[in-house]
């Protein structure tokens, strides 16, 4: 009967159509996390270390000569794990991030949030990062209110400003290392090194990105992940009550309280929750998790630690919040895969199939083999018909690649324009080319033509087009 008069206030409760960062007459609600501690804290901490070094170190990994990775919009020029995409292989960028999109949905469905509270990069710079540092600086949840809410003083002037001063620092690095793999470490290296005025463009870059960020993670803060990152909304309809999230046991936790002097819960009808609050504390997004699962959750696990210390403080068993489905917590009914996992999984799998397929197919170069627009076919003296070619190669490599191109199968002669192709690293050429067949080999008006591209001997790509003349 508790526990569904515990579903029925759940329902009905009015943190479902707010969220917790913002009362009622729509002003802000400042939010201050009580410092976390505890196995999982400790964790995501060392994951977070991880990540940011992996992130800063990053630009300067190179393969072959590129980086590891570079999203250069600007030039349209996208390097992955070293290897080089252009223009003419957005399919593949496509697939990738498509898979992508799969895979987030895929461990969504199985795992929740946790891509948000330790993964997301937003999340590991606030809390590992600029929160720490304002623990630090300013104290814990009750010493950083007291503070902001202080006259002004010298005290709490220096603090405030050092704070600010180390954000903005950190949020200039950051805006770097984001810059270096958007046009590169070299130059953002030579930004940093030269005089600003000579980069004026990737200067006022720089300083927009970084004050973005000090935006950001100085103000703006949880607001990203609950008015912004669509994932949060996305989750309403990727979980479903087999999916495993930050939850709390109703069942166990309720009717929540506190035990009186020589009362004992199975006389008093109470749970094992205490109602200490301090799942609510330590949230960095101001929800009570004992609400259930929240628009506003990241699956910090923050609240488990917290709830853990406070089980075995008061001798109760850990796990009144935990990691656990909402059929798990019901209806007591272990993980397994549903026919919806397996079927992200397939997909998922058969995606990842394919873009390898396509990253072991696809060539050094691009090559394009188009007849001259305008020009006819033209018959030659000696009974053999010609048609005039426009032909572009792209070096997708970083070294310099000379080619040569020949009919690869049946009848025909390509006679270049020119000398032989030499295409420079990362760059391009053009040429134009006659294909000869005699007219005894002509069976139609259009021909298919199989034109080999090779370098060193090797075979780099076949390119198909069309020989157009008249039958005899």
């Amino acid at each position: 009967m508790e526990t569904k008069t515990f579903l029925v206030q759940q329902h009905s409760a009015t943190f479902r159509d707010t969220i917790s960062t913002v009362d009622t007459s729509g002003k802000r609600i400042w939010l201050y996390p009580k410092n976390p501690k505890g196995r999982l804290t400790n964790y995501r901490t060392l994951l977070s270390m991880f990540f940011i070094m992996l992130m800063i170190s990053g630009p300067f990994i190179k393969i072959d000569g590129e980086p590891i990775l570079l999203l250069n919009i600007i030039e349209r020029k996208f390097i992955i794990l070293g290897k080089i995409f252009w223009p003419q292989d957005f399919h593949i960028f496509l697939l990738i991030m498509i898979a992508g999109v799969v895979f987030v949905g895929l461990f969504t469905v199985i795992y929740g949030r946790v891509f948000c509270g330790w993964v997301c990069p937003q999340t590991i710079f606030m809390e590992s990062v600029f929160r720490k540092i304002e623990y630090w600086i300013e104290g814990d949840w009750k010493d950083r209110m007291a503070l902001d809410k202080a006259s002004l003083s010298i005290s709490k002037f220096s603090k405030k400003l050092l704070k600010h001063i180390l954000f903005f620092v950190l949020s200039a690095l950051i805006s770097s290392v984001l810059l270096s793999y958007i046009i590169g470490v070299d130059q953002v290296m030579a930004l940093a090194t030269g005089n600003p005025l000579d980069h004026i463009g990737k200067s006022i870059a720089m300083l927009v990105f970084t004050f973005a960020f000090y935006w950001v993670y100085a103000k703006f803060r949880e607001q990203i992940c609950t008015t912004i990152c669509p994932y949060g909304r996305l989750q309403g309809v990727l979980l479903d009550k087999n999916s495993l999230v930050v939850a709390y046991d109703y069942v166990r936790g309720e009717t929540r309280g506190k035990l009186k002097a020589h009362e004992t819960r199975a006389d008093s009808g109470k749970g094992d929750c205490i109602d200490c609050n301090q799942c609510v504390h330590v949230c960095p997004m101001g929800i009570d998790i004992r609400n259930g699962t929240q628009l506003e959750c990241t699956n910090c696990t923050a609240c488990i630690d917290a709830c853990d210390f406070m089980m075995v403080n008061v001798g109760l068993p850990k796990g009144l919040i935990r990691m656990d489905s909402e059929a798990g917590i019901s209806e007591k009914k272990p993980f397994r895969f549903t026919t919806r996992v397996i079927a992200y999984s397939a997909v998922l799998m058969l995606l990842l199939g394919f873009i390898s397929f396509l990253l072991i197919l696809r060539s050094d170069i691009e090559t394009s083999v188009l007849r001259t627009p305008g020009v006819t076919f033209q018959q030659l003296s000696d009974n053999k018909i010609s048609n005039l070619y426009n032909i572009k190669l792209i070096n997708k490599t970083n070294k310099e690649i000379q080619v040569h191109l020949k009919i690869k199968s049946g009848p025909g002669e390509l006679k270049l324009i020119g000398k032989e192709l030499i295409i420079p690293s990362q760059g391009t050429a053009q040429t134009s080319a006659f294909i000869i067949l005699d007219q005894s080999d002509i069976k139609k008006t259009k021909t298919s033509m199989q034109v080999g591209v090779y370098s060193e001997g090797k075979e780099l790509e076949t390119v198909s087009t069309t020989f157009i003349a008249p039958l005899n």
